[in-house]
C-alpha cells in the first residue's frame, strides 16, 4: 500500500510534468493526502488537501478541474482547497498541539 506522503509527492510530480504552470503555483502550497472513513461498513476515502495562502488560493482554485482530473486518475476522491492563513489565525484550532509539523509547514506557506 502506498503511504500518504508518497501519494502526495506523486500527485505533485504528475501536475508538474503535465501542467508546468500549475506546478509552479503548487510550489507555494502544502499538499497533503487526507484519509477518512465513511459509511457502513466504513469505507476508506482519500483526498488531496491543498493548503495555500490567501493570495495564491484564487489562482489555484481557478484550475480545480485540472487538479480534480489528476486526483481522479490517481484513485483519489476529491481535491479540497484550504486557506492556510485563516487556519493559523483560528483561536479554537488545536492544530499546533495535534500536528506541530503541519502547523510549522503552514506558517511557511502563509508567509
Amino acid at each position: 500500500m502506498i503511504t500518504e506522503d508518497i501519494l502526495a509527492k506523486e500527485f505533485i510530480i504528475v501536475v508538474e510534468n503535465y501542467y508546468p504552470q500549475l506546478g509552479e503555483l503548487l510550489d507555494g502550497c502544502y499538499v497533503k493526502v487526507i484519509t477518512c472513513y465513511w459509511g457502513r461498513p466504513p469505507k476508506r476515502l482519500q483526498y488531496i488537501g491543498i493548503y495555500c495562502s490567501a493570495e495564491i488560493l484564487t489562482y489555484v482554485q481557478a484550475k480545480k478541474d485540472v487538479l480534480r482530473e489528476v486526483a481522479d486518475n490517481m484513485g483519489l476522491v476529491q481535491v479540497v482547497f484550504l486557506n492556510a492563513s485563516r487556519l493559523l489565525r483560528d483561536p479554537m484550532s488545536k492544530l499546533k498541539q495535534a500536528h506541530p509539523r503541519l502547523w510549522l509547514d503552514l506558517h511557511w506557506v502563509a508567509t
